[in-house]
């Protein structure tokens, strides 16, 4: 699948917006810190989404009912589905002015998940959290995400990379009071 950048600019996927808040106290200390053990931005960017998909359990496998959307919030509150965990792991990216955009495939609902840019390449990387029968790796060389799709199911791999996250979304994760609301709101189609 090509992927096909929504601007050309890539300044606008090292912006922060309300959402990809990277400029914040928490994800600034945050990047520091895993800047520390990286020798350079590759190992920098397996870092951090290692970081985003380990130590930030997704809110569904682990029974937390709580709704995050702003990436601070997702570090300070140790929780998310796959798109808040998506917009701390594009924080933290673009926090080291890696170029980070939010992309998107479709199942019953939409899945959210990032691209990277290294070496004039687009990479897809799904932080979501593995569990049994997913087992998303971060790689350069071919994608390792966490679910594929099944054309035949008219599920798909949306093919836009989003220098900010998608409404619908935002949306959906602002307006849900707690996680059972929201897997009854989540978007179904962008």
């Amino acid at each position: 699948m090509e992927l096909i950048q929504e601007t050309a600019d890539l300044s606008a996927y090292l912006a922060a917006d309300e959402v990809i808040d990277h400029h914040h106290p928490l994800v600034r200390e945050t990047a520091a810190r895993l800047a520390r053990d990286a020798k350079d931005s590759y190992a920098y960017a397996r870092l951090a989404f290692e970081f985003v998909r380990d130590a930030i359990p997704h809110s569904q496998d682990s029974g937390d009912l709580r709704v995050t959307w702003r990436a601070s919030d997702v570090l300070e509150q140790g929780t998310g589905i796959c798109y808040a965990k998506a917009h701390a792991l594009a924080a933290l990216l673009r926090a080291e002015d890696i170029p980070t955009a939010l992309c998107y495939q479709k199942f019953d609902v939409v899945h959210g998940l990032v691209a990277v840019r290294f070496n004039g390449a687009w990479h897809r990387q799904d932080p979501r959290g593995n569990k049994p029968g997913v087992d998303a790796q971060f790689s350069l060389d071919g994608e390792r995400l966490a679910f594929i799709p099944d054309p035949k199911s008219s599920e798909m791999d949306y093919p836009v990379l989003y220098a900010e996250p998608h409404p619908a979304a935002v949306g959906a994760l602002k307006a849900a009071p707690d996680r059972p609301h929201l897997w009854k709101t989540l978007p179904t189609a962008l």
